[in-house]
């Protein structure tokens, strides 16, 4: 593919070059981190052989520096191991995330900030891009629905494992009373249509709102008709975009978000997956969560599809999930999924 790039005639075609140059670079991060842990793998052998060979004052020096050099590969291995389950259709797509506050009423669109936060910060930590889409603001605090892009390398593999109910339970403080207070949320992920999957929605099925913007904005956010709201008709798909001041960059980005949902949709995936997680009556509340997030009486995160837990709720908060995608994603490998994880904070 390199040699193909040194073709004279490679440019003639924009928009071919770009697609095999961003190919290159998806085979390119697959391939060379396995080629430079191989390397550290031979260098880790060598070693071996020169502990093995030392004398008596050489050998200690030699089996510390060896002992180091393992430990710091060991993460990187699970990294390597880890992109390997990511081997779905989708899977290196980017990701469009949703987050719908359940039952409680304030304490749940607060709940819901919360979540909005901790995704924003884990992409963060995983170098991938945001891009918020909508965000509709609580009657009284917090937030009742948002919609974010994750875009990035593998962006839908990882965060796939994030849909579901999440329940929260702490002392709410806006209880005058002080009293513990259980709080439900949905997160919905599907990944984003790239352009090689086509999906063609009819004009006819789709209504067409135009609203001024609410939330936060300057001038030509909130006091333009630029939100856009989409519905399709034939399933009742409601997508709704207001972050850009163009009204159609929203109308561009609302369609998008509605052609993958409707994918999913067809492929019967989504519906499949919100069974499982929701119940038969798609209820955001007992008995259907995925994770509950104790702040009291007790700190502790823990994940109920895999048994993975910690005490260390401010990290989850702010954005350390690894521990629970990366048990969700070997659960789901043929290699694991017959085995009991057990993982130590």
């Amino acid at each position: 593919m390199e040699a193909e790039m040194g073709s004279p005639t490679f440019w003639d075609n924009s928009e071919r070059a770009q697609k095999h140059i961003a190919k290159l670079n998806s085979l390119k991060k697959a391939v060379l981190p396995v080629v430079a842990f191989q390397k550290k793998v031979d260098d880790v052998t060598v070693m071996t052989e020169l502990v093995e060979a030392a004398g008596p004052g050489e050998k200690e020096t030699y089996a510390r520096e060896l002992d180091h050099q393992v430990g710091g590969m060991m993460g990187e291995l699970d990294d390597l191991e880890i992109a390997s389950f990511l081997t779905g259709q989708f899977d290196k797509n980017n990701a469009i995330l949703s987050i719908q506050s359940g039952a409680g009423g304030t304490e749940s669109n607060d709940w819901a900030d919360m979540l909005f936060r901790m995704y924003n910060r884990w992409a963060e930590r995983r170098g991938f891009e945001v891009e918020v889409q909508d965000v509709q603001v609580g009657d009284q605090a917090g937030i009742s629905k948002a919609t974010m892009l994750v875009k990035g390398e593998n962006a839908y593999g990882y965060v796939k494992a994030e849909r579901g109910v999440h329940r929260l339970v702490r002392i709410s403080p806006f209880d005058a009373n002080k009293r513990r207070h259980t709080s439900f949320c949905a997160v919905d992920v599907v990944a984003e249509v790239t352009e090689d999957i086509a999906i063609e929605i009819p004009e006819t099925e789709i209504r067409v709102d135009v609203y001024r913007s609410s939330g936060k904005g300057g001038q030509g956010v909130n006091t333009t008709d630029s939100a856009v709201r989409l519905t399709h008709m034939p399933s009742g798909i409601v997508v709704v975009c207001q972050n850009e001041r163009s009204q159609i960059k929203n109308r561009a980005a609302a369609l998008n978000v509605l052609k993958a949902r409707l994918y999913e949709k067809k492929m019967d995936e989504q519906r499949a997956e919100m069974d499982k997680f929701y119940g038969e009556k798609g209820e955001i509340g007992w008995g259907s969560q995925i994770r509950s997030y104790v702040l009291q009486p007790y700190q502790m995160v823990k994940d109920l599809r895999t048994g993975i837990s910690t005490s260390d709720t401010q990290g989850v908060l702010d954005g350390d999930l690894d521990r629970f995608i990366n048990a969700w994603l070997r659960a789901g490998c043929p290699r694991h999924r017959n085995k009991d994880i057990q993982m130590e904070e």
